[in-house]
């Protein structure tokens, strides 16, 4: 599921295949542009994952606060609240602070790395990105 603040009906369902191994982790996929997130419920649907998508950072917080995912995939770039921002928002919930934040970004300069680790984030991954990188770097985070 997509949560969006766009309206209080805007829910988008995104189709889950079978289940892949018994107990899926839950990942949380951040990010403004529905197709990627269409796209990321699919690959991680491949990798034996449920996922959740959110559109905005401030329902990525109650979504979060309600799901406690397993994993947060995170875009940097959102049109409410800065994904730094976010994850400065997160580590300060002494419920969430474990959660691992994987940003998934366009953001590849070695400053914009440097803020992104210092905000908190457990990992970093270069849009676009590559199938084989991104499930090594989310199985070495969800075991």
């Amino acid at each position: 599921m997509i949560y969006s603040t766009l309206s209080a009906d805007s829910e988008y369902t995104l189709s889950m295949g079978q289940n892949k191994i018994d107990k899926q982790p839950l990942v949380l996929a951040v990010d403004d542009d529905i197709d990627n997130l269409e796209l990321m419920s699919q690959i991680l649907d491949l990798f034996g994952c449920s996922c959740v998508g959110a559109l905005d950072g401030k329902t990525t917080l109650g979504v979060i606060r309600d799901r406690q995912p397993d994993l947060i995939l995170l875009d940097i770039c959102l049109p409410d609240i800065n994904g730094i921002e976010l994850i400065y928002q997160i580590k300060q919930d002494p419920k969430l602070v474990d959660i691992p934040i994987i940003a998934v970004t366009s953001l590849a300069t070695p400053e914009d790395r440097d803020r992104i680790f210092l905000a908190g984030c457990t990992d970093y991954i270069c849009k676009p990105f590559n199938l084989d990188n991104l499930e090594i770097t989310i199985r070495r985070h969800l075991h």
